[in-house]
């Protein structure tokens, strides 16, 4: 066999191999589609398996990869999407994932989707429906419930990009942003009842450089909350309503925590909400703090309370000194 046609040959088995396993390689990226490993875009049959499968064949490849869901519903327990990996995932999601209607399955896990200590990771597009109404009429009956699942969790993610995800329905917040660093979040829409607890759109803490543009977040908590160690957060055109604001806080619940500084939103509406800017904070000692925050170009329409600050937090009642609130 002539040298150019055994090299052609041994580029075509290639990629046969890379077909047959799920997998493609084409300009330098990987490419990994679930239903290759096994999803059905049913809604009915447990994905989870097929879509960890996949995971562990992108975060194992030396080459950036790609994880493509294609449209469809797929039911998606709880999952842990777990780094390091060896380069690179664009995780992009044209179809749907929806929790089991069972409440019970995820609510005891504190998260439905995980994602863990995994840099250069971008999840693109799709929906997150987490079915929770009955979750939600579970904790206003006061009947002995899960504590509840957030949606979507970054955990230690370096270099991130969050753009396109539609969440609906959580059991508690939405997305969570924790220890994680150079993340934009972006063209991101929440929807939950404005009855539902505890349901807070986005939640920042604990992060560094975060910016997050164009959001659309009709929720029954905070369309944003600001937690304890968040560093350089700049958000703007974000759509808030219903729900009870853009919140830094609470803070100071602890003696030993860390703060909030350099935080800027920006060119942002604000419709029919219980609250516009907050800040809150417990009203005891703590080493924690609020610094060189900047509101700018903001519009209400129907807040109940634009500006809030309540250096007092204390939904308990409990072991509180007296309030201090103030209003504008």
């Amino acid at each position: 066999m002539a040298k150019h046609s055994l090299i052609t040959w041994l580029f075509g088995l290639f990629i046969l191999y890379s077909i047959s396993n799920g997998s493609s390689a084409a300009a330098g990226v990987a490419s990994y589609n679930v239903i290759k490993y096994g999803a059905k875009p049913d809604g009915k049959t447990d994905a989870t398996a097929s879509f960890l499968q996949t995971w562990a064949a992108a975060c194992g490849s030396i080459q950036a990869a790609t994880i493509y869901v294609p449209k469809g519903r797929y039911l998606i327990k709880t999952a842990t999407f777990r780094g390091p990996c060896k380069n690179k995932i664009d995780f992009k999601i044209d179809g749907t994932l929806v929790a089991p209607l069972d409440y019970t399955a995820v609510g005891n896990s504190g998260y439905w989707i995980l994602f863990i200590q995994v840099n250069g990771l971008s999840v693109i597009g799709g929906k997150l429906d987490a079915k929770a109404s009955g979750f939600w009429a579970c904790r206003q009956s006061g009947k002995n419930c899960p504590a509840g699942a957030r949606s979507i969790t970054f955990n230690w993610i370096n270099d991130g990009l969050f753009d396109g995800i539609m969440s609906l329905n959580s059991q508690i917040m939405h997305i969570t942003i924790n220890s994680c660093n150079n993340i934009i979040v972006r063209n991101v829409v929440v929807i939950a009842s404005y009855l539902s607890p505890n349901t807070d759109g986005i939640h920042v803490q604990g992060s560094t450089s975060v910016s997050i543009t164009n959001c659309n977040i009709r929720t029954g908590d905070d369309c944003i909350s600001i937690g304890p160690n968040t560093r350089n957060l700049w958000m703007e055109k974000i759509r808030c309503g219903p729900g009870h604001g853009i919140s830094i806080g609470s803070l100071g619940r602890d003696y030993i925590e860390d703060g909030v500084e350099n935080v800027t939103l920006a060119n942002s509406i604000f419709t029919g909400s219980d609250n516009g800017l907050r800040i809150k904070t417990w009203g005891r000692p703590s080493t924690s703090f609020v610094r060189n925050v900047n509101f700018r170009n903001i519009i209400m329409k129907n807040v109940e309370n634009p500006i809030i600050i309540d250096q007092n937090y204390c939904p308990d009642k409990l072991g509180c000194p007296n309030q201090v609130i103030m209003k504008i």
